[in-house]
């Protein structure tokens, strides 16, 4: 709760805008829009409210850090013993340099559409997609044998080839022939991927805050598992591991979750104080959880079909989304690094908060007319994406080039030419024959008036 003097003050200006909007009546125009700004103004008050209190934590401490990383770097110089070790100096030279470039960063690096739990957290994310995207530059330079030789640096057991798994195979749900055991194909699938899987959905449906467009992408990439399964063996799934399993168990509980917390954050108010002045230690408990959720909160309404713009833009999102999804499969496929790898779970969670944020950006540049360019963490992850389908492409290029089967091709070929001419019937024809009556009418009512007059 916000202290006492500013809830009168809230409470004194959402009197006056009600008042306002009651007292608008023929006599005294307002048009729709004007009144639904000063509707969503009194709801925005009614919703969040800050202090404004500035804590030990919330300060930048530039120069703090500053005296503290030249006390690190002098004990290093001057009074750590040196090893003679070129491979363990280089190593640990190279991790002193990206440090130094992360310290920088998530200290005097402005702060990004996020506050919670803290601007330095996402300051710290957007830095280490820096790096990231300077690791795979460096990759895209090097040849196969070598990009796997360098991940050996980082785990000794990484670099060897990989035994992929087929999870296809024998599909009968009710296997009669093993009496014993007649359902061991269903717990044979049953790993820890299908956790992921509900958990990761859950997750990506906070990110993208639209049903239509979760579904969407679950449904495409299933779709694009058996499309690529001739190039992949980990794709070839049974037909219930897809769309019962994944699809419609896996996915869609995930997106349920998702939405219901969307729900939740939605109608959730934001009303921000300092720990020190709540009185009870219930309500700082409060406090401190609610440090770890929202500052406030920005429900997407892309309005995909509202012009052709926003359509494309829609389809854009997709296409990104379902590259960055294949890449992870494709990179452990040409990198030999096995599934259940950290580094793929890093990945992961980086890509997660990068995705965050950049979603957060690209909605903000679509609905917001005052901003004119993408944000810097969209830009990173653009280019992130781009850069790991490039390594796929050129260490993997005899895998990603085996012909598609015709009935596959048959079917994509369908599919993009349905989605083409949809797209042209509903912003090209259907617009142009709105406006065209428009302007018939619009001659038919001057005419008639001509001759009245």
């Amino acid at each position: 709760m916000a202290p006492v003097e500013e809830i009168t003050a809230q409470e004194r200006r959402r009197s006056c805008l009600k008042k306002s909007v009651s007292e608008s009546d023929s006599s005294t125009p307002r048009n729709l829009e004007e009144k639904e700004s000063l509707i969503k103004s009194i709801w925005e008050q009614d919703k969040f409210s800050d202090d404004g209190t500035q804590s030990f934590f919330w300060r930048a401490h530039t120069v703090t850090v500053l005296l503290i990383f030249i006390g690190c770097l002098i004990y290093v110089s001057m009074f750590e013993p040196v090893k003679i070790d070129t491979e363990y100096n280089t190593k640990r030279g190279l991790v002193a340099c990206i440090l130094v470039f992360i310290l920088l960063g998530v200290t005097v690096t402005p702060d990004g559409p996020f506050r919670r739990p803290h601007p330095a957290v996402w300051r710290f994310t957007f830095c280490c997609s820096i790096v990231y995207e300077l690791g795979l530059t460096f990759v895209l330079f090097q040849s196969a044998d070598d990009a796997r030789k360098l991940l050996q640096h980082v785990d000794s057991k990484l670099g060897y080839p990989l035994e992929e798994r087929s999870y296809g195979g024998n599909c009968k749900i009710y296997d009669e022939n093993k009496p014993q055991d007649p359902f061991h194909n269903v717990k044979d699938k049953m790993d820890v991927f299908v956790w992921t899987h509900l958990v990761g959905w859950w997750l990506k449906a906070l990110v993208l805050r639209d049903w239509w467009l979760c579904t969407v992408i679950s449904v495409m990439f299933e779709i694009l598992e058996y499309t690529l399964e001739h190039q992949l063996p980990n794709f070839s799934e049974c037909w219930w591991d897809h769309w019962i399993m994944d699809a419609l168990i896996c996915n869609s509980l995930g997106i349920f979750v998702g939405m219901k917390t969307l729900q939740y954050f939605s109608l959730k108010t934001y009303h921000w104080r300092n720990l020190w002045s709540i009185p009870t230690y219930r309500g700082k408990l409060k406090r401190i959880l609610a440090q770890f959720g929202p500052y406030t909160w920005v429900d997407y309404d892309w309005k995909s079909t509202s012009s052709l713009g926003r359509w494309i833009v829609t389809l854009a999102i997709i296409f990104v989304f379902l590259v960055a999804e294949l890449n992870t499969f494709y990179l452990k496929f040409v990198l030999w690094v096995p599934p259940e790898h950290y580094i793929n779970l890093i990945r992961l969670l980086l890509f997660l908060m990068c995705g965050a944020v950049g979603m957060r950006e690209g909605y903000q540049y679509l609905d917001d007319p005052d901003c004119t360019k993408i944000g810097r963490q969209s830009w990173i992850l653009l280019l992130t994406v781009a850069s790991e389908f490039l390594i796929v492409a050129k260490f993997g290029w005899d895998t990603i080039t085996i012909p598609v089967p015709k009935h596959i091709a048959s079917f994509w070929l369908i599919g993009a030419m349905t989605l083409l001419m949809w797209t042209i019937w509903k912003f090209v024809l259907s617009h142009g024959g709105t406006k065209f009556a428009a302007r018939c009418g619009n001659r038919t009512r001057r005419s008639v008036s001509e001759r009245k007059g």
